[in-house]
């Protein structure tokens, strides 16, 4: 329900970045619903004009991060920016650290510059739980960054970033540590595909899903719904921010053999047990959120739990695969 916002975003215009993209647009089409005026900037690269049409009255700007122009229009007014837009893949980072740097490292700043100059009061990051690298989980927030990959180093560098911003400039910023975000949306085609979206479509097509490494690697699968939530929650919070870094969970670890045999049963295909490939370069073995500090700061808790948000994906990914 809308009223724990009230009407916080009521006739405000918000900039969502990669608005066109999978969270992006789940989060442009609750800001439509809560009556903000809400704009999106994303150049197509990762997102799509079918998220952009679900996501209802918004103005689409088709342009990249690194097109400052198309930012500082794109920002004029906004009370609220929500910064989704960025590479995001792990395995193709590797392949390609030097774009991954630019548009997510250097996109981030000329966002913060955009934002400082519009006047903007508050940005909202999508921020990584693949900083914490190789740490025993449960991970919390004051643990010191290790990225392992390049796409997690240029998630470190946006929150150092916004946190800079914050203390330089006066406006104020949150990173939010997404962790496995899954759900409607999420593009299943790409070679990169997030595990859940990858399974379902091998699934879907009678394949056998495959799994990188022996499939004991564990992760924090957060429905798109909480990540929204904690969004807006943060865009919401009546105190300063100030660069804090809070993570977005379930607080639940689910491993990658066991989302492999629940889909195959959830779907109707039992026998198509996971096929098993070698383990991928920056691949951490265990993710799990701390969700203390979400509490604290937010009053963040997870609206939708893992089982209930497999089934509305898989729901969703078979209305249209098949």
């Amino acid at each position: 329900s809308p009223t724990v916002y009230a009407d916080h975003f009521r006739g405000t215009r918000i900039l969502v970045t990669g608005g066109a993209g999978f969270i992006g647009s789940h989060l442009a089409q609750a800001l439509v619903q809560l009556g903000s005026t809400v704009a999106t900037l994303d150049d197509l690269s990762g997102g799509c004009r079918e998220n952009v049409a679900a996501i209802g009255d918004a103005e689409f700007i088709e342009g990249s991060l690194l097109d400052r122009p198309a930012l500082a229009r794109a920002m004029r007014g906004c009370r609220y920016v929500f910064h989704q837009a960025a590479l995001g893949s792990v395995p193709a980072s590797v392949e390609k650290p030097r774009a991954f740097h630019e548009v997510n490292s250097t996109g981030t700043l000329n966002v913060l510059e955009a934002a400082k100059e519009a006047g903007v009061q508050r940005i909202m990051f999508a921020a990584s739980s693949s900083v914490y690298g190789n740490h025993p989980v449960p991970w919390v927030e004051t643990m010191a960054v290790r990225p392992q990959s390049p796409y997690a180093a240029t998630k470190a560098a946006g929150e150092a970033l916004l946190r800079a911003y914050s203390e330089s400039f006066g406006i104020d910023t949150v990173s939010l540590r997404y962790f496995n975000i899954f759900g409607p949306r999420q593009n299943p085609n790409s070679a990169y595909a997030a595990v859940i979206a990858s399974f379902a479509k091998a699934l879907l097509t009678g394949q056998r899903p495959v799994i990188y490494g022996d499939g004991t690697q564990s992760r924090d699968f957060t429905f798109v719904d909480n990540a929204v939530h904690a969004n807006l929650l943060a865009a919401s919070c009546k105190s300063p921010l100030q660069g804090e870094v809070i993570n977005v969970g379930c607080g639940h670890a689910v491993t990658v053999n066991e989302l492999a045999a629940t889909m195959a049963e959830a779907m109707g295909r039992p026998e198509l047990t996971a096929v098993h490939q070698a383990k991928r370069v920056g691949d951490l073995a265990h993710s799990y959120a701390d969700l203390r500090n979400a509490r604290e700061w937010l009053g963040y808790e997870p609206r939708v739990d893992f089982q209930d948000g497999l089934r509305r994906t898989i729901e969703w990914y078979g209305g249209r695969l098949v």
